[in-house]
């Protein structure tokens, strides 16, 4: 019973440490993001009216768009995907490039009926059997991409990446097509579809809703506004031709790397790096939504779980030497915060475990008479302030996600946070596993989700 009581002790001390320092860097986030609003309040928009794309003049230098679609199994959503976005962008200049493989003659069958009739959708086989890496497969688009400047004669401006199941919005490539004249890298908000169904399968969705809506809602502008690198979120970003070319290795064939599982926030990180500035926009339509594209993301446990250990094996396990530390102090900070996603959930699971000790030391002493643990002065008071952090958590997370999605999902943030933290806890024991065995020489392969492209209106 002591040693159960000892052990209990431990593992609540170093779950209250944890939670104390990541709430603590979340708080300094939320300060940040106040601050910065308060002072364009004041200073920018008391005197200027906030731009639209009603109001967005057109690039002083407008030049042909490139999208790069990489397509591993998508034969249910690439067909509706193309068909969507060629209807939303009518009147713009871009060629969409969609990959595929070999062994993959469904989604093939999929795109080229779209191909043939319509030249502004090119596919690109790749000679490789799939699946292969999706830098790989973006490689494969940088080449075609190169042939179809040598053919047409006409270079592209900037490069666009989107996934097959996004849906784009009309007024993105206008958008990207005048940012691209003053920074290398332009990111969009990405805004998860809520899910359908039974409460689990719609809860396990929607709770990338609650992720999305705080960190493109608010940590990303905090990272911008200090200076550091933008990463890339894989769809809804821009690059610059001509600096994604400087991220170019013969060896791998394009910019992206095809070792790397989180090639899109590598390709941010190493244009900050090279000097290159990246910018996050929020920018409103004329009709008063969001230009930011939507998608369904993983509605069940397992899927959710693959999706997340592929981010932290990127992100937060090999960010760590594959792209090491870089810049000043604003730099290494948000580094941290996006590599401490495996730790956080170590932490969240010996809170857990704590709490099951908890219960189990109330149990016993219903059974076997002893005294109560030694006070500790120390630790209660980490334990008030992780609840005072907590309940500001709390509100801050419902706050961002009723101001994208209203208040019902925004109340609903609450109880899905025990859903995110298991998901969060099964990714990272995943995500160990996954690059433990990359160390020891087992190649890292597109570990995809199946997707699901939503019913909409014909005109819109």
């Amino acid at each position: 019973m002591t040693g159960l009581g000892g052990l209990y002790r431990e593992v609540l001390l170093f779950a209250a440490i944890g939670i104390a320092i990541g709430g603590i860097d979340d708080l300094l986030v939320d300060i940040l993001f106040v601050c910065r609003r308060a002072w364009r309040d004041l200073t920018v928009y008391a005197r200027h009216p906030r731009m639209t794309t009603a109001s967005l003049p057109r690039s002083a230098t407008p030049g042909r768009i490139a999208i790069f679609i990489p397509a591993w199994q998508e034969a249910d959503v690439i067909g509706p995907m193309l068909r969507t976005a060629l209807r939303r962008w009518r009147e713009d200049d871009y060629r969409i490039f969609v990959g595929a493989y070999p062994n993959d003659p469904q989604t093939i069958a999929a795109i080229t009926p779209i191909a043939e009739g319509d030249r502004r959708v090119v596919l690109g086989v790749n000679p490789r059997p799939g699946p292969t890496t999706k830098a790989d497969c973006l490689n494969l688009l940088w080449q075609a991409m190169q042939a179809s400047e040598i053919r047409d004669g006409v270079p592209f401006k900037a490069v666009v990446l989107h996934d097959a199941e996004d849906v784009v919005h009309a007024d993105e490539i206008r958008l990207f097509d005048f940012m691209i004249d003053r920074f290398d890298l332009v990111q969009l908000p990405v805004l998860p579809l809520p899910g359908k169904g039974r409460w689990l399968t719609r809860a396990i969705a929607d709770h990338y809703c609650d992720e999305f809506a705080e960190s493109h809602g608010k940590s990303l502008t905090v990272r911008e506004s200090l200076g550091a690198s933008i990463p890339s979120a894989g769809v809804a970003c821009a690059f610059d031709r001509r600096m994604l070319g400087r991220l170019t290795d013969p060896a791998h064939g394009g910019p992206f790397d095809p070792t790397s599982l989180t090639e899109d926030y590598e390709a941010g990180l190493r244009i900050a790096n090279l000097g290159g500035r990246g910018v996050f926009v929020r920018m409103r339509d004329r009709q008063g939504g969001l230009v930011a594209t939507r998608e369904y993301f993983p509605d069940t446990i397992e899927s959710a779980v693959r999706q997340k250990a592929r981010w932290m094996v990127g992100i937060s396990l090999a960010g760590w030497d594959r792209m090491g530390w870089h810049g000043g102090p604003a730099e290494w900070w948000m580094r941290v915060r996006d590599r401490r996603a495996t730790l956080a959930a170590l932490v969240l699971f010996a809170a857990y475990l704590a709490l099951i000790l908890w219960a189990l030391l109330a149990v016993l002493r219903w059974i076997v008479p002893v005294p109560p643990l030694p006070p500790a002065p120390l630790l209660d008071l980490l334990l008030w302030l992780n609840l005072w952090l907590m309940a500001w958590r709390t509100a801050v997370r419902a706050l961002f996600v009723r101001r994208t999605y209203g208040w019902r999902q925004g109340l609903g943030s609450v109880p899905r946070t025990i859903i995110a933290n298991y998901i969060a806890i099964l990714a990272a024991r995943r995500a160990v596993f996954l690059y433990a065995k990359s160390l020891w020489g087992v190649p890292l392969r597109w570990d995809k989700t199946q997707h699901r492209f939503p019913e909409l209106h014909a005109d819109t």
